[in-house]
């Protein structure tokens, strides 16, 4: 999962390198627009893959039953059959 944030971030970083050269954001009309937008749009990209990977949720490790649980669980069961 974290793998796949951090090609994210990297793909959105390249796009922004090459980008924000060719974007005008004082052009008049629907070129500023369209920078706008896009500046707009790659902020909300880069938040929430950041926001992904900051707060991801921590696996917990599975612990594994003592051969006292499963024998007693195997009791359990064998008073219901």
């Amino acid at each position: 999962m974290k793998n796949r944030l951090i090609l994210c971030l990297l793909i959105c970083g390249l796009l922004l390198y090459y980008g924000i050269p060719n974007l005008s954001i004082e052009a008049p009309g629907l070129q500023g627009i369209f920078s706008m937008a896009w500046l707009g749009f790659a902020l909300i990209v880069v938040g929430g893959n950041l926001v992904g990977l900051l707060y991801s949720p921590k696996k917990r490790k599975q612990v594994v039953g003592t051969r006292k649980d499963m024998s007693q669980k195997g009791r359990r069961i064998r008073q219901y059959q």
